[in-house]
């Protein structure tokens, strides 16, 4: 499980960096990311999460976090990639609740 947590621990401090290098020009996604990332981790605490359902979740959310930056890289969001990023994000959200609430979990010791 130690390996799972410094997965978890690297992704949360890219995630972390990458929206100290968008000081805030998109402050609702990267609040999103913020939170569906916090939604994973308290998965991955109470056991909900397997750590299959975590690198799943996790890959998703480094997605969406390189099609942001890919939306930042020429300095203008457009409406249109805007909405790409909210669509990806609904999607992301509504995988983390299926996976956290199907019948697998991790067995405690």
């Amino acid at each position: 499980m130690s390996k799972l947590n410094l997965i978890l621990a690297g992704t949360t401090l890219a995630l972390a960096s990458a929206g100290a290098f968008a000081q805030g020009s998109m402050p609702r996604v990267e609040q999103r990311e913020a939170d569906q990332q916090a939604r994973i981790e308290q998965g991955v605490a109470s056991g909900q999460l397997t750590p299959r359902e975590t690198q799943h979740l996790e890959k998703q959310q480094a997605h969406v976090a390189k099609a942001e930056s890919k939306a930042e890289s020429d300095g203008v969001v457009t409406k249109p990639e805007r909405k790409k990023l909210h669509r990806m994000q609904d999607r992301a959200s509504r995988d983390i609740y299926h996976q956290k609430h199907d019948a697998q979990v991790v067995a405690k010791p």
